[in-house]
């Protein structure tokens, strides 16, 4: 496979570890890229809800496609995020191409730009953990079962949909938690003169120029590899989001064979639940 050359490449929101992370494209995006610089804007590895019972080899090659990309020359920064948050004792470690931290400030031709995940400015995190972790529970399961309702979806001749989606588009304390994060994020990076601010956390990708009376800044989040399977792309001066169903055909080497081979039965998938569910 011909690789693209990107001068940076930002992924976010994988969630290694639970039934909604979609691994093998995420694999299959990886492997047709050739960055200089990767970064991985928190929440890779669901630490909160890891389960040594769940660790597919579609996972682990994503884990093994990384190290190799570092081996090949790919500078690797990794931000840690609310699901990763016990890598936070590690920051600023640094291991050969590998370089662990909270927060990244990069110049990109001449202009800065600020790299974080974005649970700093979610409140839940700071005052009800245990609830933001229960919430988690909540989404992977949310996710699983909107797989089934898509894979009978399909068989049917119907479109696929997103329940959380759905539920999120539903609740407009969503869609103004959204909108204050944004704002958050746009207003900080202002203030300090940043010209790119970066985030993830709240699966929304997104590219925006954002102004207020102080100036301006463009937003970026690069989503996520649960529902929307993306990324973002530096180049040449430009910032792109990449769309894994608009760089592949998805029928190639489908999601479907991947939950087919994957989903959990019904007594597992409640051990997981509960036995999660101890950790908040």
């Amino acid at each position: 496979m011909n690789k693209r050359h990107v001068k940076l490449v930002v992924i976010s929101d994988v969630h290694l570890g639970t039934y909604g992370c979609h691994a093998k494209a995420l694999n299959r995006y990886l492997k047709s890229i050739n960055p200089e610089i990767l970064i991985l804007n928190g929440d890779i590895i669901d630490i909160w809800q890891f389960n040594k019972r769940y660790w597919p080899d579609s996972h682990m090659k994503v884990v093994q496609r990384i190290i190799k990309m570092m081996s090949t020359g790919t500078k690797v920064y990794y931000l840690t995020g609310n699901h990763d948050e016990m890598l936070r004792k590690f920051t600023d470690f640094r291991l050969g191409r590998l370089e662990l931290a909270d927060k990244l400030v990069l110049d990109l031709d001449g202009k800065k730009a600020w790299f974080f995940h974005g649970d700093v400015f979610d409140i839940t995190m700071k005052h009800s953990k245990w609830l933001a972790k229960l919430g988690a529970i909540g989404y992977d399961s949310l996710i699983l079962i909107n797989s089934l309702v898509n894979y009978f979806s399909m068989k049917m001749g119907k479109g696929k949909v997103s329940l959380s989606k759905k539920v999120k588009n539903g609740v407009k304390q969503a869609i103004k938690f959204i909108d204050d994060f944004e704002t958050t994020a746009t207003d900080i990076a202002i203030d300090n003169g940043f010209d790119y601010v970066v985030c993830g956390h709240i699966h929304q990708p997104c590219i925006k120029m954002v102004d207020n009376n102080k100036g301006k800044v463009m937003y970026l989040n690069s989503g996520d590899w649960i529902e929307n399977l993306t990324a973002l792309e530096y180049h040449d001066n430009k910032w792109e989001l990449a769309v894994f169903k608009d760089l592949f055909d998805e029928n190639a080497e489908a999601e479907e064979d991947e939950l087919n081979a994957k989903l959990p039965d019904i007594e597992l998938l409640y051990k997981h639940i509960v036995e999660t569910s101890t950790l908040v």
